[in-house]
């Protein structure tokens, strides 16, 4: 690995110790660290689907072919190993510190040990009537196919004994139902005192209900959980629909390589030794001892407990100025382009446009590209309303979104039977861009809106997720995001994009142009700096080039979220560069890129992190911002995000995760609650 490079798997590990860190943050209210603790389990679980499945397939390649990989996969294998094992400290100590404080406030976690026998009898009650129906135990002996024990569910590995020497001594899995039931019960909620139980200690409290008719009477359960290989094997098969084959990947998936194996340390050693033996899982494996409990990611869906103060205070979502109630909003963006900024916005706005334009009898067709869409997505409702309505409608659904897959088979499947027409995924491609256009006929002429995001058409996550979207009638943006849905159904074939930056054609040669335009314009004496505000970065040709404008003396400021493999403050490499990650309540998403340009500065917004798979496997698109005043705006708020003196930590080799210091005189600026009354007060 090369010295002026973080190694990626690394740099996502230091990202998610930024998540931990807000756990740890005593200034958040108390449930909210909770959530940030399920918050980092949920990282963490996909990291082992995803990147560390990877490496282990590096792995297995770098001995059949060593000559193809220019790193060794199992020495960074190992590292990840020990970062992991230093913040699982931390992890666990940060929980048990906020259940004591939890307890401080009237909250009690207990489990299934110290009942009460009124306590004992509701949850005995409470198990005869939602958790008993949900449950299939599976004797041991008798699983033929441990493969299809699911991927990242909690087991109960149940040692069964009874008094009557006749009957041997047997084992037992049974799955805890966290996607029928919450995985915590409300056991008891007064004024003094609220306690709550784990869905996994209710069943063990009544593990007799299930196997006392079997003669046994005597009962040990202990946790386990496997982590599988999430990477989707694509068939080439040409007879069969892309659906089918992600349908059969799928399934596969479902079945993949166990990447992780974890079990409750206490385990007795005579089934541990079963369960590893029946599950074919070796020494070779990962192989995690852990505590009694699973699964913290449910943490995030905590019930609402407890004084106010507990919970971070509602940020209710405003409407844009330039939008008020029961105005068209074409009208509106006829005049003027708009810009939406989420979770600070609402939007309803961008519902509001879709149940507009299905209704608007100047509509004359609505395409949009999906990638995530929300459990009860009230934009796919719209799109298939304004079918219903005449309305010619396109939709590109990304049938290969990770995680998403089986949502989104299910999605097109409905649109296309609402008469929507749903363009194919394209194998090997996936559509990462964020667009929706809507042709209008305007006194006898086609008028092309085009809205472009840097975030998905969802609901739920524009509350929680920050991104930027672009609302504009600019004819030739229009046109070429038109152009656009044309590539979508024959990408073999690409235009001459003169407005929009589009990978995997151009974007990266796009971007090392303006870095290149920099360099000159610092050595001619001109204005020279940028600024990026992306997800990660990645890709070792842009970051070549941002070292270059470095050592040339272009000043350059970058807010990374995630990954960042570049390494600021190396001397006459990359000390002109400034790196800063803020994590916060909302999830930082969107790509916001600035270049000077010698005094008139350029703005895009982009779907596309730096990375390789988004300049070079996917379709993305970066969008120009023309309007000064939206300029301003972005400048602004790129400007509190630099500020930021609570939340941003500074990103280097040498130390991780230190925060930004702030000096004794200096205000406190926590960048997220300071662009809230940014917008506040635009909205008044």
């Amino acid at each position: 690995m090369k010295k002026d490079l973080i190694n990626r798997e690394v740099s996502w590990l230091h990202f998610n110790a930024r998540v931990l860190q807000e756990a740890m943050d005593k200034s958040n209210p108390l449930l909210e660290r909770l959530r940030f603790i399920g918050i980092y389990s949920n990282n963490r679980d996909e990291f082992y689907r995803v990147r560390v499945a990877t490496l282990r397939r590096l792995i297995k390649l770098k001995k059949d072919k060593p000559e193809y990989l220019s790193y060794d996969p199992l020495k960074i294998l190992n590292q990840v190993k020990l970062i992991i094992q230093e913040q699982e400290k931390a992890y666990m100590a940060t929980y048990h510190e906020i259940a004591a404080e939890l307890k401080n406030h009237g909250i009690k976690i207990i489990d299934d040990l110290n009942l009460s026998k009124s306590e004992g009898e509701a949850v005995e009650t409470y198990f005869k009537q939602a958790v008993h129906p949900h449950l299939f135990p599976i004797m041991l002996s008798g699983l033929s196919y441990p493969d299809n024990l699911k991927d990242n569910a909690i087991y109960l590995a149940v040692l069964l004994k009874s008094s009557n020497p006749e009957i041997e001594e047997n084992y037992a899995l049974v799955k805890v139902p966290t996607s029928r039931v919450s995985r915590f019960f409300i056991l008891q909620e007064d004024v003094s005192e609220t306690k709550v139980m784990l869905l996994d200690d209710v069943i063990r409290y009544n593990l007799g209900e299930i196997f006392l008719p079997f003669g046994y009477d005597s009962f040990e359960a202990y946790s386990i959980k496997f982590t599988r290989d999430a990477e989707l094997d694509i068939d080439n098969d040409i007879s069969k629909s892309f659906i089918e084959i992600m349908a059969e990947s799928l399934k596969q998936r479902k079945k993949g390589v166990p990447v992780r194996f974890i079990y409750d340390e206490k385990m007795p050693e005579v089934l541990l030794s079963k369960l590893l033996k029946k599950f074919k899982v070796s020494k070779n494996d990962i192989i995690v001892a852990g505590w009694k409990y699973h699964n913290f990611r449910d943490f995030i869906d905590f019930p609402k407990l407890g004084q106010k103060s507990l919970w971070s205070p509602e940020v209710p979502p405003l409407r844009h100025p330039d939008l008020p109630l029961y105005k068209s909003i074409f009208s509106v963006v006829n005049q003027k382009d708009i810009m939406l900024h989420y979770p600070y916005q609402t939007f309803s706005h961008l519902i509001d446009l879709l149940r507009e334009a299905s209704l608007d009898p100047k509509v004359r067709s609505i395409k949009m590209t999906l990638y995530r869409a929300a459990r009860d997505s009230k934009v796919i409702n719209a799109l298939v309303n304004a079918a219903r309505n005449g309305k010619s409608v396109t939709v590109f659904l990304e049938l290969q979104a990770r995680f998403d897959e089986k949502a989104n088979i299910q999605w097109a499947e409905k649109l296309h039977d609402e008469g929507v027409k749903v363009i194919k995924t394209i194998p090997g491609l996936k559509v990462h861009s964020k667009l929706l256009l809507i042709r209008r006929k305007e006194e006898g002429k086609n008028v092309y809106y085009s809205y472009i995001s840097t975030g998905n058409f969802n609901e739920s996550t524009a509350r929680v997720y920050a991104d930027d979207s672009l609302f504009t009638s600019d004819e030739r943006i229009g046109m070429e995001v038109g152009q656009m849905f044309q590539l979508f159904e024959t990408p073999y074939a690409p235009p001459d994009f003169r407005e929009l930056i589009v990978s995997p054609y151009s974007m990266r040669t796009h971007f090392l142009k303006l870095l290149n335009a920099e360099i000159r314009s610092r050595k001619a004496g001109k204005e020279a700096w940028v600024i990026l505000k992306l997800n990660s970065l990645v890709d070792e040709k842009l970051v070549a080039k941002l070292y270059q404008a470095s050592r040339a003396g272009v000043k350059i400021q970058i807010i990374c979220r995630g990954i960042c493999v570049l390494v600021p403050g190396i001397p006459d490499k990359s000390e002109n560069i400034e790196v800063i990650s803020i994590v916060d309540r909302f999830l930082e998403h969107s790509r916001i890129y600035v270049f000077a340009n010698g005094g008139k500065p350029l703005y895009y917004l982009s779907s596309a992190d730096w990375m390789i798979r988004n300049l070079d496997h996917r379709f993305e698109v970066t969008a120009p911002v023309k309007d000064e005043s939206l300029q301003r705006e972005l400048y602004d708020l790129l400007q509190i995000q630099l500020s930021d003196n609570c939340k941003a930590r500074l990103i280097n080799q040498s130390k991780v995760n230190v925060y930004k210091k702030r000096s004794k005189n200096e205000p406190i600026v926590r960048s997220q609650l300071e662009i809230y009354n940014y917008f506040r007060k635009k909205s008044e």
